[in-house]
């Protein structure tokens, strides 16, 4: 079983930055694509970006393209999630995912962290 825990989310003004992370209890052929999802109350989750742990592959959600970025450390596990530029609308709780083969927009992904909570204040 692939546990994800992620850290790093909590009150940054409009305009700051975070960065969150995700450390990953065991890779395995589950966890060949990792990503970051956000959601809000009352809405679905939203996807953000994936990669591979070579970082040969990325993808991102043309809402947070150009401002979020995302990254991998294969010996530490961890993956990361770089937020810049930060509006108010991306108070969130933002998750963690792995999936061997994932459909990268839809919140299908196999393996999900617990979550950390991101609120930017305007």
């Amino acid at each position: 079983q692939v546990q994800l825990a992620e850290s790093g989310g909590g009150l940054v003004q409009a305009g700051g930055s975070l960065r969150l992370s995700c450390a990953v209890s065991r890779r395995t052929g589950s966890t060949d694509y990792m990503g970051w999802f956000r959601q809000t109350p009352g809405k679905e989750r939203e996807f953000l970006a994936a990669i591979t742990w070579t970082g040969t592959y990325t993808l991102y959600a043309d809402s947070v393209k150009g401002r979020f970025t995302i990254s991998g450390d294969s010996a530490k596990n961890t993956v990361f999630l770089q937020m810049n530029s930060l509006k108010p609308e991306d108070t969130a709780v933002y998750y963690c995912v792995a999936d061997p083969n994932p459909q990268f927009r839809s919140p299908t992904w196999e393996y999900w962290g617990q979550g950390t909570q991101v609120t930017v204040s305007s």
